[in-house]
């Protein structure tokens, strides 16, 4: 919901200290730039106009605004990809005249000559941009335009003060005042940007505060003073892309109708009603890949929720109950930033179904957003014969790859490689604990890679999304009874099996078989000194038998084939 303040309100919040004094110059100035941007996560060169309309704000500090709409067929997201249209931009988009993208207008102004489409439209191909923007702030103003923003961070509630003051009578007797809200710092996919889904989205338009073409400013002659207060709610998200109220982003500006902009200005907001000064909150645990013994080198999201810098944590962690680990922290979280943290590497034993990671924060002023933990599956399980199939695609003289033990011994390399070529290898591999590592030396991935074994148990595969570098883990560990017969005593076979499986001396203990997803597929108690187990109808894989013999437990893993 949005609320406008009256004058007599807003001049109420300015005189107890919520914003300053006047915050427009009186004086005449020249145009400030607005860059509506149309663009979307699809379009390959985006991030190439992302760098130009860039690169013209670095220049322009305080005189240059960039509002990134996504829109057009472009910004349609895929399955599983983030969605980020708005309301707002097919129509701002279709006043424009765009015919291609990224396209962008510059104060919505026709620039002859420079138009993408129709003479006398407004968007432009991105070459000619700078030239645009230079001839803007050259040009003198009719309006100035200033504004600042607050949000209060235990309700949510942005509060939007704007000031205009026309130096100079308007050619246009209708004026609008507008106010978008912008998000920063967004990771999602973009097509072309070589950061795959690592992307870094910015000025990203999410709201129009003030509605599809803004407020209608009632008089617009020289002299004339606008004093305008706005509040509005920010949602949790919006299209389901969460919002960080650290990365928001106002630009208010002023259009002759709804389309020549004469001037604008942006503010990043301050933030208001912090419940403590020292609060750090532990959002979650950084995604962990199939572990099969390595150390673990986590990371935890910690946000700064409180008013004051963060500039040390002491955090705990361990994994699955074992012994505690201390991280000493230090360094720098302002209010509302988060940060992953890199926790030194940690020994652990892995658990037969799933792990847990356990991260507690100490000492802060409120305890009860310090705990937070997170599961990784344990890594896939392979027989000792593997095949690697990778495919080069443009990027071979790039890619170099290697597989190491748990001891870091590698045990196989390759590349650099042809281009547009397929590289294949097998190896033949004792029980260990694996990791594939493969690598890129321009940081922009390369072709498909995958790992399997030959009951085809796929053990690492990437479509070429892998930046800088990727890897995964694998294990032929726990693949006993194969070529032998027993576990501790414990007698099972065969291994692999098709029809069944025959555990032997387990006399009065407990088994449970499991996938590879943890499911329990078969229970008994108190088995006698023989169990079979029917797996004829088991999907060729990897399974595990727990055996629970009083406070002993043993367990291993074995194989269904077809």
């Amino acid at each position: 919901m949005i609320k406008k303040l009256s004058s007599i309100f807003a001049f109420a919040l300015l005189t107890f200290g919520v914003f300053g004094q006047t915050i427009v110059s009186t004086n005449p100035e020249n145009k400030k730039v607005i860059l509506e941007e149309f663009t979307g996560i699809h379009c390959v060169f985006c991030p190439q106009g992302h760098a130009i309309a860039q690169a013209i704000q670095d220049a322009n500090p305080g005189n240059a605004f960039l509002v990134n709409i996504h829109v057009g067929s472009f910004a349609v997201p895929g399955s599983g990809e983030p969605d980020f249209r708005t309301p707002w931009g097919s129509a701002i988009a279709n006043q424009s005249g765009l015919v291609g993208y990224p396209a962008g207008t510059v104060n919505r102004h026709n620039f002859p000559g420079f138009e993408q489409g129709a003479s006398g439209t407004t968007a432009m191909s991105r070459n000619v941009w700078a030239n645009a923007a230079g001839q803007t702030l050259a040009a003198s103003s009719n309006v100035n335009v200033g504004v600042e923003a607050d949000i209060d961070v235990s309700t949510n509630e942005l509060t939007v003060h704007v000031e205009a003051y026309y130096t100079a009578n308007s050619p246009q007797g209708t004026n609008l005042l507008n106010v978008a809200l912008l998000q920063n710092n967004t990771l999602g996919p973009q097509t072309g940007g070589n950061m795959g889904n690592d992307y870094v989205h910015m000025h990203r338009l999410v709201h129009m505060v003030t509605g599809q073409w803004g407020m209608t400013i009632p008089t617009t002659t020289s002299g004339t003073f606008v004093d305008e207060t706005f509040t509005y709610t920010i949602p949790a998200d919006y299209n389901g892309v969460p919002v960080e109220l650290a990365d928001l982003e106002v630009v208010a500006f002023v259009s002759e109708t709804q389309q020549e902009i004469p001037s604008g200005s942006g503010a990043f907001p301050t933030y208001s009603g912090f419940t403590f000064a020292n609060d750090a909150y532990a959002r979650y645990v950084v995604d962990i890949d199939g572990q099969c013994g390595f150390d673990l080198t986590p990371s935890v999201n910690v946000q700064n929720v409180g008013n004051d810098e963060i500039t040390s944590l002491e955090i705990d962690y361990s994994i699955n109950g074992g012994t505690v680990e201390t991280y000493n922290w230090t360094g720098s979280i302002m209010s509302l930033q988060n940060l992953d943290i890199e926790l030194p590497a940690i020994s652990y034993t892995l658990d037969p179904t799933l792990n847990t990671l356990d991260v507690s924060i100490q000492n802060d002023d409120n305890a009860a957003n310090n705990d937070v933990s997170g599961t990784f599956e344990n890594a896939a399980v392979s027989t000792p014969n593997v095949s690697m199939i990778l495919n080069t695609s443009n990027q071979g003289a790039q890619i170099t790859w290697d597989l190491t033990n748990s001891a870091g011994t590698t045990i196989a390399s390759g590349g650099p490689y042809a281009n547009n070529t397929t590289v294949t290898d097998d190896f033949v591999l004792p029980n260990e604990c694996y990791r594939f590592s493969v690598y890129n030396a321009n940081g922009n991935g390369g072709g498909s890679i995958v790992l399997y074994d030959d009951v085809n148990t796929v053990l690492y595969q990437n479509s070429g999304d892998y930046d800088d570098g990727d890897y995964g883990h694998f294990s032929t560990e726990g693949l006993v009874g194969i070529g032998e017969n027993s576990l501790d005593g414990v007698g099972l076979f065969p291994n692999p099996a098709s029809t069944v499986l025959n555990i032997m001396n387990a006399e009065n203990a407990n088994i449970e078989v499991y996938n590879m997803l943890g499911q329990v597929l078969y229970t008994k108690t108190n088995i006698s000194n023989q169990e079979q187990i029917q797996v004829s109808s088991y999907t060729q894989g990897t399974y595990f038998v727990k055996i629970t013999d009083g406070n002993a437990v043993k367990t291993s893993k074995f194989l269904v084939t077809k």
